[in-house]
């Protein structure tokens, strides 16, 4: 129990401060509202989701030509369909 409380800080950090600002709050929002919704597997998920560059998940959001594909997933689905 005291390993997922420590992930779950651990992801809301990275979340809310990654170098841009829109993007902190954008993530950072995104993070709050779902993290308790989600099980082991998809804090792992939602833990890799966030060491994927500021550029390339503001492209995936906005839908924009990206060069990396992201994994087709609860976490980028809900990220891709999150609106603040």
């Amino acid at each position: 129990m005291k390993k997922k409380s420590l992930l779950k800080k651990k992801i809301i950090y990275r979340s809310e401060y990654r170098g841009s600002k829109e993007m902190d709050l954008l993530l950072g929002k995104f993070v709050k509202m779902y993290i308790d919704e989600f099980n082991d597997r998809e804090l792992k998920q939602l833990e890799q989701f966030l060491k994927i560059d500021d550029n390339t998940l503001l492209k995936f959001y906005l839908d924009k030509k990206n060069e990396l594909k992201l994994k087709d997933n609860k976490i980028s689905q809900l990220f891709k369909s999150f609106k603040i």
